[in-house]
């Protein structure tokens, strides 16, 4: 039972969001420009599209919390990966200032509204907004961990995100 004095579960997630951008940023800096086009496998994602995807996540966490839906099939021919590591990074910045922002600032009743998420017509997400911004905190790590293994597939140092990699050992 929540009392008087117990922290709003948005400030509660904040730390957790806080320590996962910078462990996320960590990986995306060793993303290579040069590499951005490498995808390990025909169906894979290429680098950069991957870690642009992954650099963007940040700001579908400012959108589910700032609106009430969003139908994504509007928005997905407009989306270009970044073509450099500079705007990889800077993309990253701008969307983990506008999630922290967003989630800083809403209010348990918001946090608990239901946040829907169309596609072609589908509805895709359904979902209370503080489940919609637990899904988004792991489908970044998730994305992020596909990263890792694209850079050690193409022998680059990968590092330590929860404790020491191999590379740092």
């Amino acid at each position: 039972m929540l009392t008087a004095t117990a922290a709003p579960l948005a400030q509660i997630i904040l730390p957790e969001l806080d320590q996962e951008l910078a462990l996320t940023r960590r990986i995306l800096e060793r993303a290579p420009e040069a590499h951005f086009s490498w995808q390990p496998h025909p169906k894979s994602m290429a680098l950069g599209h991957l870690a642009s995807h992954t650099a963007d996540m940040p700001s579908y966490m400012a959108t589910a919390l700032e609106t009430p839906e969003l139908d994504i099939s509007e928005a997905v021919g407009d989306w270009q990966p970044a073509a450099t590591s500079a705007e990889l990074l800077q993309r990253f910045e701008a969307n983990g200032a506008a999630a922290r922002s967003a989630l800083a600032t809403v209010d348990e009743e918001a946090f608990a509204q239901i946040w829907k998420m169309h596609y072609a017509g589908q509805t895709v997400i359904n979902q209370p907004r503080s489940e919609v911004v637990r899904h988004i905190i792991s489908h970044m790590i998730h994305h992020r961990g596909q990263i890792m293994v694209y850079l050690r597939l193409l022998d680059i140092p990968v590092p330590g995100v929860y404790g020491p990699s191999a590379d740092e050992k």
